[in-house]
This record gives C-alpha cells, structure tokens and sequence, in this order.
C-alpha cells in the first residue's frame, strides 16, 4: 500500500460526492501525478470507482 492511499481512501469517503483528479491532489496538498498513480493502484484493488473523471469510494 502506498502512503498516500489511506489518506485517499478516507478524503473519499468522506466526501458527500465524487472529486476530481485535480480537486484530490489539492485538498491533499500533492502533485497529480502521485495521486493519479495512487487513484490507479486503488481502482486495480477495487477500493474506488470512476465515473468519467471524478472518483469515490466503493
């Protein structure tokens, strides 16, 4: 598990509806790059769902 996955996960969770790539790199202060890597790994694990380009938890 990568270390920002758990604080991805539970920014998810905690949102009352699906965020952006952009708008989960800025409210966890990191570069879209690392989240896309972490949004990726997540949705391989079937932890998350996207719809077009927003995402939640499953």
């Amino acid at each position: 598990m990568g270390k920002l996955d758990k604080p991805t996960l539970e920014l998810l969770r905690n949102s009352p509806q699906p965020l952006t790539l952009v708008e989960i790199a800025q409210r966890l202060d990191k570069s879209e790059k690392a989240v896309y890597r972490t949004l990726k790994r997540l949705f391989e694990k079937g932890q998350i769902d996207s719809k077009g380009r927003k995402y939640s938890a499953t």
